[in-house]
């Protein structure tokens, strides 16, 4: 086996990532955050020496694991095979709290206990509906970001290096979805208690247990939500409960996003958008500012035609001159000819202008729908510069069941309190002329506002003041235009989001469903 003193801070692999920082490290992997020179951002990477016994069922679990694209998972950017003697697997990098340290501290509130619960079961529910199962659910693999979003890490990997005694070997779907529910139920159980069902892990004490029977949480702790304690009661006893016992995820997080007072609406049937335009349906009051209707450009003004004819004032020129100069009959020639003159030259130029305006500003074309060539997050306030990048494209993928999600915030529509906004770069891949964005949310009301990066701006914004807001909107509901008041030229549009509905008591999230851009 390689000596993992092989790799170190400063080492870099697959001459990109550059390794930073060792995290944590257990079951024979050691996490490191590291640099991607080539993306010049964070990421995490896993290391498990190539010599290994369980090196290839690695990364084949990290492999079979990239289908899931809840975006509560962290994603697997990259998969490097016996890379100076180790196997890696590269993810996303997320500035997040394991839970099991917050856990070592103190149990957490009912509403936070089942809010985070809730989380993980809906995540795993998207999982177990693709046949990807994680089936070794620690407080260790849940982690918490400053935001309060919730993260899953190891998903399939971790029973790759589980230890024999802690592996599921059976090959049956309903063994590893048991598995599963069973995992969530100990987590929902250790953020209530303080305590593992089981044994220690992750540095938890056991939960303490009664006639070899586990204690029910509201018997080791005061204080607990009797219905959350039933809940806890339905996943991890289920032959107490043969009419009504826990057994899937999808199942849990229904009940715990009942208790704490919200439910998840059901995705809408919305019809997709036409072929030829794909505009979003107006179900809701637009505010517009004052100007042509959207979709009507403003009429050009163009120099008025001269038309062929003789000017009065010429006419009248050459009677004065006639009336004063009677015996100069030469002058008087000479001044009509420089009179007519002047006109021709005046007439050359005007017709000049005309024609050289008309080559500048050609028939214009009319408001059409922009393709948008690709979706980029916006968290220039963020304390990692990242928010919800691998859900980005989702927004313009015309899919009504999918979108761009928000990191879940508490406590303020705001954000939190934490920063202005957050938002979504739509790149058209070249400028053009912005008339109005549309776009359709799940939630609301929502706070949001269109910002466009200047003119001659040929590379993503990083910074809100390299953007300019043209037209807010508050209040909004899930479907919402937005003229611009003046039409903008750019390649970048920003939309930027200044509060977020909620979606459990002091909870708070955005979605962006899909985005139209009319311009020409």
């Amino acid at each position: 086996m390689v000596d993992d003193r092989s790799l170190a801070f400063g080492d870099v692999l697959a001459g990109r990532y550059v390794l930073q920082d060792l995290v944590s490290e257990g079951l024979g992997v050691k996490n490191w955050r590291a640099t991607d020179q080539q993306l010049h951002r964070n990421v995490r990477v896993e290391l498990l020496p190539a010599d290994d016994p369980r090196a290839e069922n690695f990364l084949a679990a990290a492999q079979a694991s990239t289908i899931v694209t809840d975006h509560r998972f962290l994603p697997v950017l990259d998969l490097l095979s016996n890379e100076q003697g180790f196997h890696a697997i590269v993810r996303e990098w997320a500035r997040a709290t394991p839970l099991h340290l917050l856990l070592a501290q103190a149990p957490l509130p009912n509403a936070r206990a089942a809010d985070l619960v809730a989380e993980l079961a809906e995540a795993m529910a998207h999982a177990h509906s693709l046949g990807v199962h994680h089936r070794r659910l620690t407080p260790h693999q849940v982690l918490l970001k400053q935001s309060g979003a919730v993260r899953i890490v190891g998903l399939g990997v971790q029973t790759a290096l589980a230890p024999p005694d802690q592996s599921v070997t059976s090959t049956e779907v309903d063994k590893y979805v048991a598995a599963d529910v069973q995992g969530i139920g100990r987590v929902l159980y250790a953020c209530l208690v303080g305590r593992w069902p089981g044994g220690h892990i992750d540095g938890l004490r056991p939960a303490p247990t009664e006639h070899g029977e586990l204690m029910r949480p509201r018997q080791v702790r005061a204080g607990i939500s009797r219905r959350l304690d039933a809940v806890c009661d339905r996943i991890l006893s289920p032959e107490r409960h043969p009419h009504d016992a826990l057994t899937d995820a999808a199942s849990i997080a229904a009940q715990l996003r009942a208790i704490t007072g919200f439910q998840e609406a059901p995705l809408p049937t919305v019809a997709r958008p036409s072929e030829d335009e794909g505009e979003l349906l107006r179900l809701d009051p637009v505010v517009i500012p004052s100007g042509p209707p959207p979709g009507l450009a403003p009429p050009r003004r163009r120099p008025k035609a001269l038309t062929a004819r003789e000017p009065t004032w010429a006419s009248e020129l050459r009677r004065r001159i006639k009336s004063t100069t009677r015996g100069h009959r030469a002058l008087v020639t000479l001044g009509i000819v420089l009179g007519f003159a002047l006109v021709a030259l005046l007439t050359s130029l005007i017709l000049f202008e005309n024609s050289k305006q008309q080559q500048i500003d050609p028939p214009s074309e009319p408001v059409r729908v922009l393709d948008i060539a690709s979706a980029h997050d916006f968290d220039p306030q963020g304390s990692d510069g990242s928010e919800m990048p691998e859900t980005a494209a989702l927004a313009i993928d015309g899919d009504p069941q999918t979108g761009w999600v928000t990191d879940t915030y508490y406590g303020s529509p705001q954000l939190g309190g934490l920063k202005d906004g957050v938002g979504l770069i739509l790149d058209l891949g070249t400028a053009h002329e912005i008339h109005e964005v549309r776009i359709r949310l799940r939630g609301s009301p929502t706070n949001a506002s269109i910002r466009v990066a200047s003119a001659t701006a040929n590379q993503l914004p990083t910074r809100l003041n390299q953007t300019t807001s043209h037209v807010s909107m508050n209040e909004a509901g899930e479907d919402i235009a937005m003229a611009l008041g003046d039409p903008q030229f750019s390649r970048f549009v920003v939309v930027w989001l200044r509060s977020l509905p909620e979606v459990a008591p002091n909870t708070f999230r955005g979605e962006i469903v899909n985005v139209v851009i009319r311009g020409r």
